[in-house]
């Protein structure tokens, strides 16, 4: 396709109603094998995820992250936040994201993929990387979840730069922690369903 549309600046953005989110009420930690072994269960029983990973971040020249330490899969009705030290929780979501025939739709998966081999010991299968979509359907450059919200549904998507760069791998996540990594994920799911819906 030819046709190039332009991506939405953070100053139009900035005036659009804000893209309603997830609450905890929503978001499931999990963060022992029996909180893993029911969020499968959840998990399985659907086609398509919304799907991001964290990671602790580096912030000396040389440093490396041992990320990711959190895994973050979403429906359309509920996120899963799996803490990634507990050994149960790691087999888990190997499996989840090695499993054939259920998409997992993100944005900017190509350092998630290579952290997750390295980490999970496994190849994620069915990932779709909604920025690639964007580019076939004519946009320029990457779009990110800030512009596909607004692109797609005339809203506002919220990050906290704060929860951004927070220490992910603490025993403990915070309430902003969980809603920050849930609604990245929640937020590709619902980009992903509506681009299947649409021309755009």
């Amino acid at each position: 396709m030819n046709t190039r549309h332009a991506t939405p600046d953070k100053d139009a953005i900035a005036l659009l109603p804000p893209f309603e989110r997830l609450g905890l009420d929503r978001i499931t930690l999990v963060n022992t094998g029996a909180q893993a072994c029911a969020a499968h269960d959840a998990l399985v029983a659907v086609q398509a995820w919304g799907f991001d990973t964290e990671s602790k971040p580096t912030f000396r020249v040389g440093e490396s992250s041992d990320g990711p330490h959190v895994l973050q899969l979403s429906t359309r009705e509920r996120a899963w936040v799996f803490q990634l030290h507990d050994t149960e929780c790691r087999a888990v979501a190997a499996d989840l994201l090695a499993r054939g025939g259920i998409a997992k739709a993100g944005f900017g998966l190509g350092d998630d993929r290579k952290r997750i081999i390295h980490k999970l010991g496994i190849e994620p299968a069915g990932i779709l990387e909604l920025n690639t979509i964007f580019r076939e359907r004519g946009y320029r450059k990457d779009m990110g979840v800030k512009g596909s919200v607004a692109v797609l549904f005339n809203q506002r998507f919220q990050k906290s730069k704060k929860a951004a760069t927070s220490n992910w791998a603490n025993a403990q996540l915070s309430e902003s922690q969980l809603v920050y990594a849930a609604n990245d994920a929640y937020a590709a799911i619902c980009v992903w369903d509506a681009l299947q819906a649409s021309a755009i």
